[in-house]
C-alpha cells in the first residue's frame, strides 16, 4: 500500500494537500526502481515529511529522516495529489 501511494506521486516536483496545507514534493527514483526518496515541505513553512524506502529481495523497508515513522506513513496514507 505505501509503495503504490509512493508510486502514484510523479517523479520530481509536484504538489499535495495534507492536513488542509498545500505541501510541495519531490520524489526521487534510484537503483532502477528499487529505492525512493520523498521530501514533502509544507508551502507555509510549518512542516515537512522526510523518507526513503528500500525494495530488497526479501522485504520492503520505510525508513524516515529524523521523524516518526507514523507521521511519515500518515501522509502516505492521507495525502491529496493536486
Amino acid at each position: 500500500m505505501l509503495l503504490k501511494r509512493i508510486q502514484n506521486l510523479p517523479i520530481g516536483y509536484s504538489e499535495v494537500f495534507f492536513n488542509n496545507v498545500k505541501y510541495g514534493v519531490t520524489r526521487s527514483d534510484f537503483n532502477n526502481g528499487k529505492s525512493y526518496k520523498i521530501y514533502a515541505e509544507a508551502l507555509n513553512g510549518n512542516d515537512f515529511v522526510s523518507l526513503n524506502y528500500y525494495i530488497t529481495n526479501t522485504k520492503e523497508h520505510l525508513k524516515p529522516c529524523e521523524m516518526a515513522e507514523i507521521k511519515v506513513v500518515n501522509f502516505l496514507n492521507n495525502y491529496r495529489l493536486i
